[in-house]
């Protein structure tokens, strides 16, 4: 093993002293050889890829390597003039803007587009005064332009505010109520009322029962009322239903809350508590199986 090594380095060293001091005609066979292996490589490659740094190289090795010798080169002399031309272009290019306007910022435009979101009775002319005051200085039909493109009525409106306006700026004051039904396995249909503050999301389950009428459903407002802290609350929302009777609201009026009953076949007025209705399936009453009502009072946490 030892000699094995000693083999390797004396040709190794043997090699370093022979490439230092080879001869002229050594040197141009060398060459011979690296042009056969180009053109070799040429038959296999027919368009190789190249990066900028490559073009560089090339462009300016031509430059110095005069046109006699340019067959060197495995692209041909109008690439590398192009690439050379192309060179002292970006080298005396300075930066310039295009004719027209400048194209107008994106905070500016999401800026513009958020105030007319959030303040339906804006005009474009009303937004664009409120951005002088920030300081921004936008043409009124610029602010018109931009809100066209997402879609945003550039007038003010005039009407009252929509439900989910309504509900988003009153939600600190507003409760909601609903019901929704479970079937048993034995195909019986049980009843769950339940109460929703629309600020925090918190959920009151009144109870449960397979006959809702209209005394029980007075009696759960009672003890929500007795129970709950209700003197923030400004309003009530429930929809149509015949379970909530005049008694019903009367409970909540007494309290100092305005009941107000959504449009006929309107879920979205009362979206919150429809969508309560919406988790509580998909998360738990899909994945078992309820027996009776004490099973789905305590599976519900009642």
């Amino acid at each position: 093993m030892v000699l094995r090594c000693l083999y390797v380095i004396a040709r190794r060293v043997l090699e370093l002293v022979l490439l230092r001091f080879r001869s002229q005609s050594y040197q141009e066979l060398e060459i011979v050889v690296l042009r056969h292996e180009l053109v070799i490589l040429r038959r296999q490659v027919t368009r190789p890829e190249l990066r900028d740094t490559d073009r560089v190289l090339l462009a300016a090795a031509s430059r110095i390597l005069p046109r006699a010798r340019w067959s060197a080169f495995f692209v041909t002399p109008a690439t590398l003039l192009r690439w050379h031309r192309r060179l002292v272009a970006h080298n005396w290019t300075y930066p310039h803007r295009g004719p027209g306007r400048p194209p107008l910022d994106p905070e500016i435009r999401a800026l513009i587009v958020r105030l007319a979101t959030d303040n339906p009775r804006w005009g474009y002319v009303r937004i664009q005064g409120e951005l002088a005051g920030l300081g921004i200085r936008v043409s009124a039909t610029t602010v018109r332009r931009v809100l066209g493109h997402a879609g945003l009525d550039p007038a003010p409106r005039r009407s009252g505010p929509t439900w989910r306006e309504f509900l988003h700026a009153q939600a600190t004051t507003i409760l909601a109520v609903d019901f929704f039904t479970v079937e048993t396995i034995w195909l019986r249909r049980l009843y769950v009322l339940f109460f929703i503050e629309l600020d925090t999301r918190r959920i009151y389950l009144a109870g449960v029962t397979a006959h809702p009428i209209g005394a029980w459903v007075v009696q759960q407002a009672r003890n929500l009322v007795m129970t709950m802290r209700i003197g923030a609350r400004r309003f009530l929302i429930r929809d149509r239903d015949t379970k909530f009777s005049g008694a019903f609201d009367e409970v909540f009026r007494s309290e100092g809350l305005r009941v107000i009953r959504t449009p006929v076949q309107a879920p979205r007025a009362n979206a919150y508590a429809e969508r309560f209705v919406g988790t509580v399936r998909r998360e738990c009453l899909d994945w078992i199986l309820i027996v009776g009502r004490c099973h789905l009072a305590r599976a519900l946490h009642l």
